[in-house]
């Protein structure tokens, strides 16, 4: 077991770290319309991509709005355009007309090197508190969260860093300042909006792979199967007479998607096995490409 950097945590660290990046995190103020005013509506937070002005944050923060104010750490404010969203992943991108100088923008980290334990740092807006600077640790990775859509997004990040309203849209960053995720949302009681340990982050993963699109075309196109289902479980192997016990289960089967010219069925009718239902007879996938 290798025993981490004993000054990981080291304060110079974390202050060297918010003095690089919290230039380029700002506060994001939607306004919406009400009786013929526009009214602010909701705040989050994001981060500068580019020299050109580009902006991160989540879909969420932004969806609905008629009018986007963009905060910089130093006070100054500039109207912004929202150049695009993607509900699927939550992410949207939104533009000011010109960067200030002295911003430098985000570096982007890699999936790659993350594992379990490894520290981390949210910078964000809760509450409007602009700027705030929260320590923690990638609790878990390959969650899954949901989306703005009937879809979800994998590989999301969970950590125990304290992420609360507002910090929507800003980064989840590794210790050498680079961002690692798009901080989204985070597990309550149901009685609170605060923070519980528990909060989860876009991966830097899909970051990379839809915002240049939506920087260049204002949308992103998924590829997508056409399936509903799940996991293989011990009543259905039970109920189907399995030999497997793992695999992805195909319950059903959009009649005009991917999946359907491809020629894969769904569950044929509903069997009842242990006082569970269970839907029986469609195809169950243990490989792609050879790849279990």
């Amino acid at each position: 077991i290798s025993v981490p950097d004993e000054n990981i945590f080291d304060e110079l660290n974390l202050v060297d770290l918010y003095s690089a990046v919290n230039p380029a995190v700002v506060n994001i103020t939607v306004f919406t319309e009400s009786e013929g005013f526009l009214l602010p509506e909701g705040q989050g937070s994001g981060f500068v991509i580019d020299k050109e002005g580009d902006i991160v944050t989540n879909a969420h923060v932004v969806h609905g709005s008629e009018e986007v104010e963009v905060t910089f750490y130093d006070g100054s404010t500039f109207t912004a355009e929202v150049l695009g969203e993607d509900l699927d992943s939550d992410l949207a991108v939104v533009k000011v007309a010109q960067l200030l100088e002295s911003i430098t923008p985000v570096k982007l980290g890699d999936m790659d090197d993350l594992a379990v334990g490894q520290p981390v740092v949210a910078i964000g807006n809760p509450f409007g508190l602009e700027g705030t600077l929260t320590l923690g640790i990638i609790s878990a990775l390959g969650r899954t969260i949901p989306a703005l859509t009937p879809f979800s997004i994998p590989q999301s990040i969970q950590t125990d860093a304290a992420i609360n309203p507002g910090n929507s849209g800003g980064p989840l960053l590794n210790m050498d300042g680079e961002v690692i995720g798009v901080n989204a949302q985070i597990e309550t009681d149901g009685l609170s909006r605060s923070n519980l340990g528990v909060g989860f982050a876009i991966p830097v993963s899909i970051v990379k792979k839809v915002i240049p699109g939506l920087i260049a075309d204002g949308e992103y196109e998924w590829a997508w199967f056409g399936v509903r289902g799940g996991n293989v479980t011990p009543t259905l192997v039970e109920a189907m007479g399995l030999d497997m016990n793992k695999g992805a289960y195909i319950a059903d089967v959009l009649s005009d998607g991917p999946a359907a010219a491809a020629g894969l069925e769904g569950a044929e009718e509903v069997e009842t096995v242990r006082r569970r239902q269970v839907e029986v007879g469609g195809d169950i996938i243990v490989a792609i490409d050879g790849i279990p």
